[in-house]
């Protein structure tokens, strides 16, 4: 009887939230991560760029097309039911290029609470955690941004490093030390973000930092 009811609810959730395509929005089998037709426009290697500080990014696709509208509905149209189908892709572009990388840690780029309040949950962290369930690794919130300062996309590229300093600090040197350790987040621009993150983080006692996002802007 409890395993009818437990089926039963599940069906009636598939029905009222069905699980969608997030790079067309076409509603797909709950056990997919995308549709098939979008799936043939997926990139092959990863995209690979450098975060200010010389941190390496991989990225699975370019800011563009199918994969920007996905990332603009993700992160701004309460999409973030989006997280695990574009974490398994993720997942696959770490894989393919930090094959000899072992982490100790999976954790993300913050965001002021005054943002999350405003926006309902932080993009970058619902990706991470994710991952961390693919990658069996554990999910620790190692920085918080405890400084508000403008939005990155809203400033020139010569105006992004100074927009991140300062803003960030590791809560728990204990936590981080001699760790291994991979940032998520949605979006690689200019690498001054993850860079700055990745500063703070060896600034606090880690090991090492690598990082991985959903797309990557090759050109600015």
């Amino acid at each position: 009887m409890t395993d009818f009811i437990h089926k039963l609810k599940e069906n009636i959730t598939d029905i009222l939230f069905p699980v969608r395509c997030p790079y067309c929005e076409k509603i797909i089998d709950k056990n997919e991560y995308a549709c098939e037709s979008c799936k043939k426009q997926f990139p092959a290697p990863s995209i690979t760029k450098y975060c200010v500080g010389g941190f390496p990014c991989t990225a699975p696709f370019p800011y563009e097309g199918i994969f920007k509208k996905a990332i603009t509905n993700f992160k701004f149209k309460n999409c973030g039911s989006y997280s695990k189908q574009l974490s398994f892709v993720l997942v696959q572009s770490i894989l393919e290029s930090f094959p000899e990388k072992t982490f100790d840690i999976i954790t993300c780029v913050p965001m002021h609470e005054k943002h999350i309040k405003k926006r309902g949950y932080n993009q970058a962290k619902l990706l991470a955690v994710e991952c961390s369930k693919f990658m069996n690794i554990p999910y620790e919130d190692t920085l918080e941004k405890f400084k508000e300062n403008k939005i990155q996309h809203t400033l020139k590229s010569k105006e992004r490093a100074a927009n991140v300093k300062g803003v960030y600090r590791v809560t728990d040197k204990k936590l981080i030390k001699g760790k291994r350790i991979l940032i998520i987040d949605d979006i690689i621009t200019t690498g001054n973000t993850l860079g700055e993150c990745a500063r703070v983080l060896m600034k606090g006692g880690c090991k090492s930092v690598n990082c991985a996002v959903v797309c990557a802007v090759t050109e600015f």
